[in-house]
């Protein structure tokens, strides 16, 4: 069997958005203030979104181009002072030697499909040059900016630490919060919790939902698990609580954002779930073998009343991929019974292993973005396994096609289950981070609600410029779909703006998206 190459044609956008427009910002005449707030010390609190992240790494033009850098300089002009942020040395990102820590992703010339760059900084840490003010942490979870020891690099090995935090502690024993504190800030912002489901969503569904096990030691948390949402209640509360009471002259005011839904970033809405195309030249040759190959399978599926898993690929229209869904009863010992008097038991029993939880994705299953680079491709590890089961190389090159002859595995497909589990743990927590933001009387930015905005098909418009969540030619989102450009960026920065007037009385300016950099096209 053929490769299928190509077998995903998103549609990308050939230019983008430039960051000379040369719309004309118009100014206002209104008077900055501060209001009821204290600007004079900001510090920012959160994950990756808060530092700056984007294209799957973080680098320096991306820090200066965080939400936060952008609302300590609007603060600025309302009493605000200094924020420092603990730049990586240089453009590319990641950690030379520690593995999992790439450069960022780039576009290339005449391909649209990202490119994952070498790591091109060394950990070091720079804390002699802070105390910095950007405190955002890439992969920090909810409760990790209070454990003590996050920033001790002898805790890389046992996943204990992070690397981002290893680089501006301030001691291997102290903590994110700890290092806040004792700032004095008179503001803060603080978003956190995404990642505290995020990894789940990303992963396909792997990992664990501890809102169903119960389960409350978070040290227990794999990277994939969802957390429990008291842990992430508790975690907040305690963030909040020593934040709200850490300047001894004054009750620290700030504010909080809630948790965008996971499943409605590029992440999860490029990649089509029927993207096998009988127009496709690679793919329109094998549809009547591939549809011969699944008729005995099919008529084992009709037999014990499980239709709805048929294989089927159309000559008319976009066929879906075949996956493998872990939450379906295990057919392979019943396949296996069936198939073996017409094909013979060695065949009948991989035919069993193989798709005794297989069927065709729905509109309801999300392919995540790297499933692009798989789909009708020969998975080359299978075919080895299959020979070793004594398949020739041809008979095992056909049941190795990735989302057609073999199906995709969980980690590329989030079903429609695991996606009510990730959204059922984003309405708990919003609830909590609601709830917490009345406790202490906080600003509330509501970005859960702003992103669905952003995900709609009119998107957010800004002077005649309209941003979306479409994957390049949105705009807003970078090259790893799931972290926000210089534009997506400044379009939060002005959400926060939004909700610290609101509460607070100030009369914060706000950003124009298009003054920040977008996706460089080559």
């Amino acid at each position: 069997m053929k490769h299928l190459n190509k077998i995903i044609l998103v549609a990308l956008a050939a230019t983008m958005f430039s960051c000379d427009d040369d719309f004309k910002h118009p100014i206002e005449d209104i008077q900055v203030s501060a209001g009821e707030a204290n600007f004079q010390k900001y510090i920012a609190l959160g994950n990756s979104l808060t530092s700056g992240y984007r294209d799957n790494a973080l680098y320096k033009s991306g820090q200066e181009n965080s939400y936060p850098n952008m609302l300590a300089g609007l603060m600025k002009a309302a009493g605000g002072g200094e924020f420092n942020i603990p730049y990586m040395p240089n453009d590319t990102g990641g950690f030379i030697g520690l593995p999992g820590f790439p450069g960022k992703l780039v576009l290339t010339q005449g391909s649209m499909s990202p490119i994952q760059t070498d790591a091109g900084a060394q950990l070091d840490n720079i804390a002699a040059a802070g105390p910095y003010q950007n405190m955002g942490v890439p992969g920090a979870k909810s409760y990790h900016l209070l454990a003590e020891g996050y920033g001790n690099s002898a805790g890389l090995a046992t996943g204990k630490a992070n690397p981002y935090f290893v680089r501006f502690a301030s001691s291997p024993s102290t903590s994110v919060i700890a290092d806040a504190v004792k700032q004095s800030p008179t503001f803060f912002s603080l978003w956190i919790g995404n990642n505290d489901v995020l990894g789940y969503a990303t992963s396909g569904g792997l990992g664990v939902d501890h809102n169903e096990t119960g389960n409350m030691d978070a040290s227990t948390y794999g990277s994939s698990d969802i957390s429990n949402a008291t842990v992430v209640a508790g975690a907040l509360d305690k963030i909040l609580g020593a934040m709200t009471t850490s300047n001894p002259k004054e009750k620290t005011k700030g504010v909080i954002a809630n948790i965008p839904s996971v499943t409605s970033i590029p992440y999860f809405t490029t990649v089509p779930y029927a993207p096998l195309s009988p127009a496709n030249p690679s793919f329109a040759p094998m549809i009547d073998e591939l549809n011969a190959t699944y008729a005995g399978l099919n008529q084992v599926f009709d037999a014990v009343g499980a239709s709805e898993r048929k294989i089927v690929f159309s000559k008319t229209e976009a066929s879906p991929v075949v996956i493998k869904d872990k939450d379906l009863s295990d057919l392979s010992a019943t396949i296996t019974a069936a198939l073996t008097p017409k094909i013979g038991a060695a065949k009948a029993t991989l035919f069993g292993m193989i798709y005794g939880q297989a069927r065709q994705a729905t509109a309801k299953d999300l392919l995540v973005l790297t499933s692009s680079a798989v789909i009708g491709k020969v998975d080359e590890k299978r075919v080895d396994e299959l020979k070793k089961l004594g398949l020739s190389q041809e008979e095992a090159g056909k049941l190795s096609v990735v989302g057609v002859s073999y199906p995709m595995t969980d980690n590329y497909v989030l079903t429609a289950k695991e996606t009510a589990k990730a959204e059922a743990a984003v309405a708990k927590y919003n609830a909590a981070i609601t709830s917490l933001a009345t406790k202490y009387d906080l600003a509330l930015v509501d970005a859960y609600s702003e992103m669905k905005k952003l995900s709609s098909n009119s998107g957010i418009k800004y002077y005649g410029q309209t941003y979306t969540t479409a994957f390049i030619s949105g705009g807003a989102f970078s090259l790893d779909g799931v972290h926000l450009t210089g534009n997506g960026y400044a379009i939060v920065a002005n959400m926060f703006v939004d909700a610290i007037n609101r509460k607070y009385h100030s009369t914060l300016r706000k950003v124009y998206p298009g003054n920040y950099p977008g996706i460089t096209i080559p």
